[in-house]
C-alpha cells in the first residue's frame, strides 16, 4: 500500500495567547507603537492584533499542510484537540481536499502544553478501532533503562520521566499491511550562550535510547522485520549545511542511537544542500554569527521499511519559510535585496512573520508492504 507520511512542527498552535507571563512577541512589537490611555483599550487592541497574527500564520501553516498532501500527518507543538479540530476544519480543509480525522492529542510532559499530535486521511481506514494509540509520556529513565552517569547533573532520578513531550505510538490497521508510528518531540536543543547543544545532549540521548528500547519492547525479535517509523521533531542533527553549500558531519549527536544498526534516514538520499528542515541564525556574545541549515525533523524507517523502499520519494515543503531564510544554502548573496525578491514562499509570508513555522514539513511516500505470513 502506498502512503504519504509527514512530520511537522507546527510551532506554537495554541488557544492561548500567550505562554506563561510571556506574551506572543509578534503582540508585543505591534502594542509597542501604540499610547493607551485606558488599559482595556490596549487589551482590546491586544486582541485584535494576535487575532490578526494568528490568521496571517495559520493560513501559511495550512498552505504548507495542503502542499505535503500526506495521508498521515505527525505534528509538534499543538495545545490540545479542542484547537487541533477547528485548525483542520477552518484553515487546512478550505485550502485542500483531503479531509483529516483520527486524530490524537494526548497531554504530555511539556510544561507549556505543547503536545504531539496525529491526524491520518478519514477514508484511509475503516473505524476508530483500525487507528490504536498508547501514549508512552509516563515512561520513567529507570523503567526504560536509560539513566547513566551523564544525566546526574541535571537531577534526575530513576522514577523520573524520560520524555520532555511524549512518544506517542499509532498502528494503523490498513488491511493488507500494518504501520506503527512513533511520533516525538525531544527536548531542545537550548539557548548557545548556555551551553546549547552539548549542554543539553544527554537528556536527547535517553530519550532516543528510550524510543530504540519501546521499539524492541514493541516487536521483540521481529523489530527488523516489521513496518514502523519513528517520526518527529528529534532537536538534533548529524550534520550541518555551512553558508556556501558545504555540509558538515556533527558527530556525536544526541539521536546517534536512533540511526546505528537501528532506523533509516531518507533524506541521507538528497543532494547535501538539500538536506535540511530548519535554519539557524544567532548572535553569540563574542559577536560572531553562527548560521546553518540542518535537519532536526525525521521520519526514520525500519529496515524492512527500508528494505521495501530503496529510492522512497522525499519532500521537504519549504515555501512556508519567512524571506529572511535563504532556499539555497549554496548561493553566496544573503542580502535582503536579494532574498527579500525570490518570491518563491506562500502569498503574505513576511521577511521575518507571519510564516507558516520555523520549521519545514518532511514528507516521505513508502509503500508500505504487507504482513508477514
Amino acid at each position: 500500500m502506498r502512503l504519504r507520511i509527514a512530520t511537522f512542527n507546527i510551532e506554537n498552535l495554541a488557544a492561548r495567547d500567550a505562554f506563561g507571563k510571556s506574551a506572543r512577541p509578534e503582540t508585543k512589537a505591534a502594542l509597542s507603537l501604540f499610547d493607551f490611555s485606558e488599559p482595556r483599550d490596549r487589551e482590546n487592541a491586544e486582541r485584535a492584533i494576535a487575532l490578526m497574527v494568528e490568521d496571517e500564520k495559520r493560513q501559511a501553516t495550512a498552505l504548507a499542510i495542503a502542499e505535503a498532501r500526506a495521508d498521515v500527518l505527525i505534528c509538534q507543538e499543538v495545545d490540545n484537540l479542542g484547537v487541533l479540530q477547528p485548525f483542520l476544519a477552518n484553515y487546512v480543509h478550505e485550502f485542500t481536499d483531503l479531509r483529516y480525522g483520527h486524530l490524537k492529542v494526548i497531554d504530555g510532559n511539556d510544561p507549556r502544553g505543547i503536545d504531539v499530535a496525529f491526524a491520518a486521511r478519514r477514508d484511509l481506514v475503516a473505524g476508530k478501532n483500525d487507528v490504536r494509540f498508547k501514549s508512552h509520556h509516563e515512561r520513567t529513565f529507570g523503567e526504560l533503562g536509560v539513566l547513566d552517569e551523564s544525566l546526574a547533573e541535571f537531577g534526575i532520578g530513576p522514577d523520573d520521566l524520560v520524555f520532555n513531550r511524549d512518544c506517542l505510538e499509532a498502528t494503523l490497521d490498513l488491511g493488507e499491511a500494518e504501520l506503527t508510528i512513533f511520533a516525538c518531540h525531544f527536548k531542545s536543543m537550548g539557548q548557545p550562550d548556555k551551553g546549547g547543544r552539548d549542554a543539553t545532549r544527554p537528556i536527547r540521548e535517553a530519550e532516543a535510547k528510550a524510543v530504540r528500547a519501546i521499539v524492541q519492547e514493541r516487536f521483540g525479535d521481529e523489530w527488523r522485520e516489521a513496518n514502523w517509523i519513528v517520526a518527529g521533531d528529534l532537536n538534533d542533527f548529524r550534520e550541518r549545511i555551512l553558508a556556501g553549500g558545504r555540509a558538515e558531519r556533527s558527530l556525536p549527536s544526541g539521536i546517534d542511537v536512533l540511526f546505528d544498526d537501528f532506523g533509516v534516514n531518507p533524506v541521507e538520499r538528497l543532494l547535501p544542500a538539500e538536506r535540511w528542515t530548519l535554519f539557524h541564525q544567532a548572535m553569540l556574545k563574542d559577536g560572531s554569527l553562527v548560521e546553518e541549515h540542518v535537519q532536526l525533523d525525521y521520519l526514520l524507517l525500519s529496515p524492512a521499511l527500508a528494505a521495501a523502499n530503496p529510492e522512497p520519494a522525499v519532500e521537504i515543503v519549504r515555501r512556508g519559510l519567512p524571506y529572511r531564510v535563504p532556499l539555497d544554502p549554496a548561493h553566496p548573496d544573503r542580502s535582503v535585496a536579494y532574498l527579500a525578491t525570490r518570491a518563491d514562499r506562500y502569498p503574505r509570508v513576511g521577511w521575518d512573520r507571519p510564516k507558516a513555522s520555523d520549521h519545514c514539513p518532511l514528507v516521505v511516500e513508502i509503500d508500505v508492504p504487507p504482513r508477514r505470513l
